[in-house]
């Protein structure tokens, strides 16, 4: 767990002062709405549909037991006692007041935590595997070099006003578990032929009104130029980029027109100028970031032999129980997608709750997981069954990680100003036509993800089943389109933007058009195969054909 040097609080401490500086003079008038727009949005605080929203930044998706009460705490204080976590491992506040803002501002700051670059067109928070340091699969920790982008991006002047926002995402597993290929500057931690660590570069993905998968321009960059080599796309970026239409100002729309090969020689050439300059890592920098998340020393527990006549419990085992490098010790997913409530939403109590069961069962860690669900890491498995007994307390123990009912999605026209339609009721719906667990995992390993709107918080395009939101008139509708895939081992590693099947349908047909998907893979299926891999075979006609009915001549 990185803890904050002098250097690191103080700057966080003078950020809350100049913005308490800010907010009394627009709350007294001396500085208007206009000219403090964008210095709330560099802290993070958007007005929504309803409210003011505040989006406080977890760096790589790893928080402390004490910051995790904190953010308790401010959602009993400050808000109606819950809290949403979003898709970019991010914590957002529906319902604080403006003139409370610095006050909660003050209260992260206390707790190592803040909201700065959290929005504007700046580097937002650093991404990663949520199981980043545990994983078995992985070739190192992602997290040190996590924690020197972000250290290296937060408040850098050339990067404060790039034409769009700009997301990194760190992987060094071999699945990709953050949607890596989805993002400005995707980074795969490899290992060449000599046993070096090194970098594969990915640029210009992207969701949102135009999904682009990343395109690789360097296969193996030395670790010790990951800083200025992400300058080198940066400055290509922030000199080429669109600032002319915020449609088109992502930098995938750049490597787009450029094509990926003119755009890795422009950061080539751009690189030359600053290879082996200042911004060159060392060993000894690498080890100071990496001694704050030195390997945990485990005590030896045993691996333990389940007894599977308890089916309540084996089923949870079997879907929110996942392996660890360490033996006799599993992570635990932690879901919140229960039915009826919003996909990412945990209560002030829940928050408490998991902060109590981490101090117990996990070092004091929980994890942020892009698929908006909570984990404790390091769960010795002679203490699961303990675990499971206290989740289910507090509606978090739902064995549904993976299937059709661990929905993603972004909180749409219920709270959002942006989104041309609700997201919540729609999951919610959905999870309620799909309520039998057998059914669901007869059904296997199913992603269902949903946007309110273009914007694609709710990553729809990258979901197996993905429904977006769009206006009609001024009717809320919805899209389907199918066979996305973020990367992950379920999609065969293969990044995909999803094919859009046809007509929009009403809020009230989704959920039997999902039904209507849902038998025909049943129907097509081979046995053992999932409906990515049944969408793969035999494409969405047949899923089309089922769900439109036939034209009458």
């Amino acid at each position: 767990m990185y803890k904050y040097t002098q250097l690191d609080q103080a700057l966080v401490q003078e950020r809350v002062d100049q913005y308490r500086d800010q907010l009394t003079r627009n709350l007294s008038g001396e500085l208007s709405d206009e000219d403090f727009r964008p210095l709330r949005l560099q802290n993070g605080l958007y007005i929504q549909r309803h409210a003011p929203m505040l989006r406080v930044a977890i760096p790589y998706g790893l928080l402390s037991s004490v910051q995790l009460h904190a953010l308790a705490e401010i959602a009993e204080k400050y808000d109606r006692g819950y809290a949403h976590f979003s898709t970019r491992q991010n914590i957002q506040y529906n319902w604080p007041t403006l003139e409370s803002s610095a006050d909660i501002l003050q209260d992260l700051a206390k707790v190592e935590m803040h909201a700065i670059q959290t929005s504007g067109n700046c580097i937002r928070n650093i991404t990663s595997d949520q199981f980043a340091g545990v994983a078995a699969d992985e070739i190192l920790d992602p997290r040190p070099y996590c924690e020197i982008l972000r250290q290296w991006s937060t408040f850098h002047p050339e990067f404060a006003h790039l034409p769009r926002k700009f997301k990194i995402a760190v992987s060094a597993s071999k699945e990709d578990r953050a949607a890596t290929s989805f993002h400005d500057i995707g980074l795969f931690i490899v290992k060449n032929d000599a046993g070096e660590i090194g970098l594969r570069v990915l640029v210009g993905g992207g969701l949102g009104r135009t999904p682009i998968v990343g395109s690789v321009i360097r296969e193996f960059l030395p670790w010790q130029h990951m800083m200025s080599y992400c300058e080198a796309v940066l400055r290509v970026y922030n000199r080429h980029g669109r600032r002319d239409n915020m449609y088109k100002a992502r930098i995938k729309i750049l490597v787009k027109a450029l094509g990926a090969e003119e755009f890795a020689r422009q950061v080539e050439a751009e690189f030359k100028y600053s290879e082996n300059g200042p911004s060159t890592l060392t060993e000894a920098e690498m080890n100071r970031v990496r001694s704050h998340f030195t390997d945990r020393t485990y005590p030896t527990r045993p691996a333990i032999e389940f007894d599977t006549s308890d089916k309540a419990f084996t089923r949870w085992r079997e879907r929110n129980v996942k392996a660890h490098k360490v033996e006799g010790y599993n992570a635990v997913v932690l879901s919140l997608k229960p039915n009826n409530v919003a996909p990412g939403d945990a209560t002030t109590e829940q928050l408490h709750f998991v902060a109590d069961l981490a101090e117990q069962y996990s070092f004091g860690e929980i994890r942020v997981s892009h698929e908006q669900n909570l984990i404790l890491a390091d769960v010795a498995q002679e203490d699961l069954k303990a675990v499971w007994e206290a989740l289910k307390t507090q509606g978090l123990a739902t064995p549904n990680i993976g299937l059709l009912t661990d929905i993603i999605a972004c909180p749409g026209g219920d709270f959002c100003a942006l989104a041309n339609a609700k997201s919540i009721p729609i999951a919610n719906a959905i999870q309620n036509k799909f309520d039998d667990l057998d059914y669901l995992y007869d059904l296997g390993d199913i992603q269902l993800n949903i946007s309110g709107c273009m914007n694609s918080c709710g990553h729809h395009h990258v979901g197996h089943i993905g429904i977006l939101g769009v206006d009609k008139d001024g009717d809320e509708w919805y899209q389907i389109s199918l066979g996305g895939s973020d990367g992950s081992t379920l999609g065969g590693y293969k990044p995909a933007v999803a094919k859009i099947i046809g007509p929009s349908f009403s809020a009230a047909q989704v959920p039997d058009v999902i039904e209507k998907i849902i038998n025909t893979y049943v129907a097509q299926r081979t046995p053992g195969e999932h409906l990515i891999e049944t969408v793969q075979r035999i494409g969405i006609i047949p899923f089309k054909e089922a769900v439109y009915p036939p034209k009458v001549h």
